[in-house]
């Protein structure tokens, strides 16, 4: 079996710490003996991957606000994310555990992959300090950014809009639906969102919510709050 190192492409200088990164708390629950397992260095990690995933959206994206940073930073180090990148890189093959917590599939569990993902982080920052980590992360976390690059908001217009019409003011969009017609099962919808009394765009559509869809669509596409913010509260 090619050794972690040699996956990772990084080798330790403290041996000891990658150890800690791999071992489980069910290895000493288990053998009843104390030793060390990686819930600190998971404690740490986690610290570390939030300031290198803030850093690297903030110098990616540089126009977008608060909000939408955050929303992208949760999506790169979410638990289904951590576990991606987890077992890209087999680390489940490589944890110590109890034979209990292997025999109840810890080696696949989510939890078990994103925490030790999170340790192994740690490990390096320890090692080798944060450029180490950023490296190392970076370099797993790289599909994901490309794809952040490519779209790097969510398909949702609605939420999208309320957002940037709630940062100008405490008024929020408000959708109507202007009309339907046809059959029961071909109906067609045109809905229109307005804020503070002025129609920002419409959008029709085969039910209601892809009306309202449509309609937050073509306000974001002109911008039309831009005409009313002056002198908004």
């Amino acid at each position: 079996m090619v050794s972690l190192e040699e996956t990772i492409a990084y080798k330790f200088r403290n041996p000891l710490l990658l150890a800690e990164a791999l071992t489980h708390p069910s290895l000493a629950y288990e053998t009843q003996r104390p030793h060390f397992d990686n819930q600190r260095l998971e404690f740490l990690g986690d610290a570390v991957i939030q300031i290198v995933v803030t850093e690297e959206l903030f110098r990616r994206f540089p126009g977008f606000s608060e909000g939408r940073l955050t929303k992208l930073r949760s999506r790169l180090v979410s638990r289904a994310a951590l576990q991606t990148y987890a077992a890209a890189i087999g680390l489940g093959g490589y944890l110590l555990m109890g034979r209990g917590e292997e025999a109840n599939g810890g080696r696949q569990r989510s939890s078990t992959l994103a925490d030790g993902f999170e340790a192994l982080v740690g490990a390096i920052y320890l090692d080798a300090g944060m450029p180490a980590a950023r490296k190392f992360f970076l370099e797993r976390a790289e599909d994901m950014l490309q794809a952040l690059d490519e779209a790097p908001m969510e398909q949702n217009p609605k939420g999208e809009l309320q957002e940037i019409l709630q940062g100008i003011s405490n008024a929020g969009p408000r959708y109507r639906i202007l009309s339907q017609e046809g059959p029961d099962h071909a109906k067609t919808f045109v809905a229109c969102v307005e804020w503070q009394g002025r129609v920002l765009g419409q959008g029709t559509g085969t039910s209601k919510k892809e009306a309202e869809a449509f309609a937050a669509t073509d306000a974001l596409a002109g911008k039309r709050w831009e005409e009313s913010a002056v002198g908004s509260p």
